[in-house]
């Protein structure tokens, strides 16, 4: 073989390597880019806070705590292809193995991952409510109870500053993180009028009630008991005291009007602190629900049990039921046997 043909034939392996070279080259910058470059340590997936003025640096440093990354190389690179030089404020959930462009173009984007938004019916007043849902979004509490106080802007909710935990029901919602104060109330108002069917309006006129009346009675039984039997029984209870013009006197809104939460055993200073929510002095529903309340317990109240009862009192065996009467007699009788066994107890407040 003359050198003439040897030249060209290494030239063409040359050429041929070369080209072998670059298309490996570019088929592992495209596999890094779309599909892996980024594999989780533990195997599993990781989510990242994203607050205002975080700087992108400190991001990245925390997913190279949890990723490894195969080539930094490509990693640089695909940094400066998506033009990445800031992420935005968000919530962003990442699978256990991806490529740079998952990471990158999500933060980019603010193609943000829903979170959980949950709260429970221990939840009672406004600030509590507050402080609850901003433990868990960007949103200040202050916010929120800017507007859960605003007459004004509940107004287009058919709602006021008393009746506005009536839009909330205990549940586990999707969400955005960075979603506003107004834009968690309208969600909420969403929720709000998908719960409240033509049935269940039907049921809440039929009793002579609003859905805001009906949840402000769910949320005195939420707080009178525990078991599920009872709920129905103690709403139809209170709405045979208020059909005939009986007070009510819930415990639940005199422990309310006084804030003492904690209280064990109910005492005439707190039946006689001056509330509208306080039904012992006050006639007639309080003016907004004690506690927000789970949907269980409002439509055990749309279905209230039809009875002559009047009165009820804690059972004196201390077992969370209660005994129900017609008579007052009755009710006086238990009420003394249970104020026995406080008193045995040692239960003074």
């Amino acid at each position: 073989m003359n050198k003439r043909k040897l030249y060209i034939i290494l030239s063409v392996a040359v050429v041929l390597v070369s080209l072998l070279c670059a298309g490996v080259y570019k088929g592992l910058r495209r596999y890094h880019y779309t599909r892996s470059n980024l594999v989780s340590i533990d195997g599993e997936e990781h989510g990242y806070f994203v607050r205002p003025d975080t700087p992108l640096d400190s991001i990245l440093a925390r997913v190279q705590r949890d990723y490894t990354i195969a080539s930094m190389h490509s990693f640089s690179k695909d940094m400066e292809r998506v033009g990445l030089h800031e992420a935005k404020v968000g919530y962003y959930r990442f699978p256990a193995e991806m490529g740079d462009r998952t990471l990158m173009m999500r933060l980019r984007q603010g193609e943000q991952t829903p979170v959980k938004l949950r709260f429970s019916y221990t939840v009672r007043t406004n600030e509590q409510l507050a402080s609850r849902l901003a433990s868990q979004l960007l949103i200040d509490s202050t916010a929120i109870i800017s507007l859960l106080q605003n007459d004004t802007f509940l107004t287009k909710y058919g709602m006021n500053s008393e009746t506005a935990r009536c839009l909330f029901l205990p549940d586990t919602y999707e969400v955005y993180w960075t979603m506003t104060a107004e834009q968690l109330l309208e969600r909420m108002h969403r929720e709000y009028q998908r719960f409240w069917t033509e049935r269940r309006l039907a049921e809440a006129r039929a009793l002579g009630l609003t859905p805001q009346e009906v949840y402000t009675l769910a949320s005195i039984v939420a707080s009178e008991t525990n078991t599920k039997w009872e709920y129905p029984v103690i709403a139809g209870l209170y709405l045979n005291r208020i059909r005939i013009g009986m007070h009510m006197q819930a415990c639940p809104t005199a422990v309310y009007a006084t804030r003492k939460f904690t209280a064990r055993r109910v005492t005439h200073e707190m039946t006689s602190y001056p509330s509208p929510y306080n039904t012992y002095i006050n006639p007639g529903l309080p003016p907004g629900p004690i506690r927000v309340t789970p949907a269980e317990i409002i439509d055990s109240t749309l279905h209230a049990s039809k009875s002559k009862y009047l009165y009820m009192c804690a059972n004196p065996d201390f077992s969370g039921t209660h005994v129900f009467s017609e008579s007052y007699a009755k009710h006086a009788a238990v009420g003394r046997q249970y104020h026995r066994e406080l008193n045995k107890r040692k239960i003074r407040k």
